[in-house]
């Protein structure tokens, strides 16, 4: 499963992932991978990956990190400023789009997948 984080710097893409790991059982510290790329936690048998792309300034930075099989596996990937991976990433799943609206955020998503389908239809019904 791959989601796709969108947004202006600021808009709260780290802290609606750090909510969504805490959500799902995360007690550890949940730090941005602004700097280590990706963050790792393991929950149950599931491993999900944090990355934060916003460091690279030029989409070869992916491949040359050496990050794409992350993206092939059983994981759920975690994505905050995709963009900046330019076509290197595969389609997401599902996308979040974040931004600002007033004194408060806006969300929007958008599923690209069966999977971002079901994972969006469970979303409206709770």
């Amino acid at each position: 499963m791959r989601l796709y984080f969108r947004g202006e710097l600021g808009s709260g893409k780290s802290t609606l992932i750090r909510g969504l790991l805490r959500g799902l059982g995360v007690q550890t510290r949940v730090k941005s991978p602004t700097y280590a790329l990706v963050e790792l936690y393991v929950i149950s048998r599931l491993n999900l990956y944090h990355f934060d792309f916003y460091r690279f300034l030029d989409a070869r930075e992916f491949e040359d990190a050496g990050l794409a099989d992350y993206f092939q596996g059983d994981g759920v990937c975690l994505v905050e400023w995709p963009e900046r991976a330019g076509n290197a990433l595969p389609q997401p799943d599902l996308e979040i789009v974040l931004d600002y609206a007033g004194s408060g955020r806006e969300i929007g998503a958008r599923a690209y997948t069966p999977a971002g389908e079901r994972c969006l239809a469970s979303c409206r019904d709770t």
